[in-house]
């Protein structure tokens, strides 16, 4: 993912040097990936605090990089925000700030969305496998339909797509998402969280799946059953919510292809560079693809993720011993009041 990350933003940062002739403007080149390091720094520290939290207790010299990360992030960046002041010079201010404004774009698009990718990798290879798989498919199917059947034109902005592709991607996106979730579900090294175990220093993806991996019974809608013949059909149910993964990723995915072929022809580009021979630049095949990993992450914020135990027992293990005593003591009373608990007996 970082790797990808770097080749896609190296891309866009490079149309902007050409396209605004900036080669020989002082520090910028360098300014350009020394603002993609500090951002990099500051998500990944994030990372390494939230996840890595037993790691990073055995280690003082972590410890102080984890406390005051946030700090040193901002540190960071404020010393290339005054470097890029340092650096304006007379008749180049305008061409300057268009460069510092691209920059700040382009990390967005890319570094930020990346960081998303790897948030939903630690909840499930599933949740980054389907959305992936889905945005892919759809980009066949979509043009294999077109291809055949295409007449009528979708947008003006990608002249070669037509309504029959998009409409023929969908329901083949759709149905593919249901089939590929199915099989990956029965495997908890796609299901499980990716957590990291301290005592093994590794990262283990071994656990009890939680109910959206657990085979159920659901009644079929009687408009169907004189159709197939079932009452009831067996399946997973992220098998439902890969239907919402995939009708995102067919139709509102593509939307990302249309504003990077908006962005092309405003700079009068075919492709965003010639990595990959016949398919242009990285970001030319990722374009997609960052916005799928966004809906991700907000729809396990919204519909999925719930409170982690394990997460919150690694938050109060680093605790001070005196903190540690007052949460259980708050705790325990609470527990008690809700008759959870019985009142200790004292005397």
């Amino acid at each position: 993912v970082l790797s990808i990350q770097v080749k896609c933003y190296h891309e866009i940062i490079t149309i902007g040097y050409r396209v605004y002739h900036s080669y020989d403007l002082p520090w910028f080149r360098s300014l350009s990936w020394y603002f993609l390091l500090c951002v990099n720094y500051f998500f990944y520290g994030e990372t390494v605090a939230d996840y890595f939290a037993t790691f990073v207790q055995r280690r003082e010299q972590l410890q102080f990089l984890i406390r005051y990360h946030r700090f040193i992030s901002f540190a960071l960046y404020l010393t290339g925000f005054c470097m890029f002041v340092l650096s304006l010079v007379k008749k180049h201010y305008r061409l300057q700030f268009y460069m510092f404004a691209w920059t700040h774009v382009t990390l967005l698009i890319t570094v930020t969305q990346s960081h998303l990718v790897i948030q939903n990798l630690f909840e499930g290879m599933i949740w980054f496998l389907v959305p992936i798989s889905s945005v892919i498919c759809n980009d066949i199917m979509a043009y294999i339909f077109g291809f055949f059947f295409g007449r009528t034109p979708l947008i003006k902005l990608s002249p070669k797509k037509t309504w029959e592709g998009f409409i023929g991607g969908f329901f083949s996106t759709v149905i593919f998402g249901f089939i590929f979730s199915y099989f990956l579900a029965q495997h908890q090294y796609f299901v499980c969280p990716v957590e990291y175990n301290s005592e093994t220093n590794r990262f283990v993806t071994e656990c009890e799946p939680s109910e959206l991996f657990q085979m159920k019974k659901y009644p079929v809608p009687p408009l169907l059953q004189a159709v197939l013949g079932w009452e009831t059909v067996n399946m997973y149910p992220f098998q439902m919510h890969s239907i919402a993964l995939s009708t995102f990723a067919s139709l509102i995915g593509p939307f990302g292809g249309f504003f990077a072929s908006g962005f092309k022809r405003a700079f009068k580009i075919k492709d965003f560079a010639d990595t990959i021979p016949g398919h242009g630049g990285i970001m030319d095949r990722f374009d997609c693809q960052y916005l799928m990993a966004t809906f991700v992450h907000v729809y396990i914020t919204s519909f999925i993720r719930g409170p982690n135990p394990s997460k919150l027992l690694k938050q109060l293990l680093i605790l001070q011993p005196e903190q540690q005593l007052s949460v259980y003591k708050t705790l325990k009373s609470h527990l008690v009041e809700k008759g959870i608990l019985q009142p200790s007996l004292r005397g």
